[in-house]
């Protein structure tokens, strides 16, 4: 019996909740592949899954393998499966957990082709952030030229794309960030970058058709008095936003869905130099856990990625 490296949660809590550890190699089944996976993206869901934050959004039994996103080269194909060959190099989201092992067992519907001079390390960082940045920010509508778009969280790998893409629809686009991240932000497009370690954004902004929610906590309960009356605010962080929406306001909890389009699309803009995406760390298999930890306790500008095959 083949065994395979996995970071696997075993109980909810802390850092040490998670360990590598040695699983079964999966098998494609129907409609499947199995992809040995060069890289992983790291992502602020990994440890709120690991924490339990979002157990009744994400219900596990536990064992279970974590990560979201990765690219690497298709090793097996399964029956029905005619877009893959083996060989083949291929990027795309998980689409539940399960990532982060060095074989992926991943339904072929999710997965694009990675772009020819594209690295593992580059497309492991698009296919969450990339394609959830795009849904979120037509979430609640479509985007109308000359809309006031304030995005939280916008030097981060989610909040980084978010920006382009508002700024392509032609939104005026308000952002958060931290002092050292400010001339980043601004350069991806935002016409204006709040540093929140100096002042409060609700004195800065009003009258805010969307809010992007990349951050919860305080940061969201404080966005809606700077929502316009028909405003809304669209949550990646917080699913307690359905329970915490004020009476007449207007909030939704985003979740990410594969869209093998949109994904080869950003891929191929991001390969030509039509959009940034930054991979501001990546980090050895062994140092998963720690990186999973840094990211909830330490401001993400762009991407961490996880080298798992070399």
């Amino acid at each position: 019996m083949k065994q395979i490296r996995a970071l696997q949660l075993t109980q909810y809590g802390g850092p040490d909740a998670t360990v590598i550890s040695l699983i079964e190699a999966p098998v494609a089944a129907a409609g499947q592949v199995v992809v040995r996976v060069h890289a992983a993206g790291v992502n602020g869901l990994d440890w709120k899954v690991r924490q339990g934050d979002v157990r009744d959004a994400f219900p596990l039994a536990l064992p279970a393998v974590l990560g979201l996103e990765l690219a690497g080269v298709v090793e097996q194909v399964g029956p029905g499966v005619t877009r893959f060959v083996k060989g083949d190099r291929v990027m795309g989201p998980q689409g539940g957990l399960g990532a982060y092992a060095e074989l992926v067992a991943v339904d072929a519907s999710k997965l694009a082709l990675m772009p020819a001079a594209m690295s593992f390390t580059a497309a492991a960082a698009l296919p969450v952030a990339a394609v959830s940045a795009w849904q979120s920010l037509h979430f609640a509508g479509p985007v109308r030229a000359g809309q006031r778009i304030l995005i939280h969280g916008a030097a981060g790998g989610l909040g980084g794309f978010a920006v382009q893409f508002a700024r392509r629809a032609g939104a005026k686009v308000f952002t958060t960030a931290l002092s050292r991240d400010v001339d980043y932000v601004l350069g991806l497009g935002a016409d204006h970058a709040i540093d929140y370690q100096t002042g409060q954004f609700e004195a800065a902004v009003e009258d805010i058709d969307l809010v992007l929610d990349y951050v919860g906590g305080d940061v969201l309960a404080r966005s809606w008095q700077v929502l316009a009356a028909d405003g809304a605010i669209v949550s990646t962080a917080s699913p307690a936003i359905l329970q915490s929406t004020p009476a007449g306001r207007r909030g939704l909890w985003f979740m990410n869905r594969p869209d093998v389009e949109r994904l080869q699309e950003i891929a191929n803009d991001v390969a030509h130099g039509r959009l940034q995406s930054r991979v501001d760390a990546v980090v050895p298999f062994d140092d998963l856990p720690a990186a999973i930890e840094r990211n909830r306790t330490r401001p993400q500008l762009g991407k961490t990625v996880v080298a798992i095959t070399l």
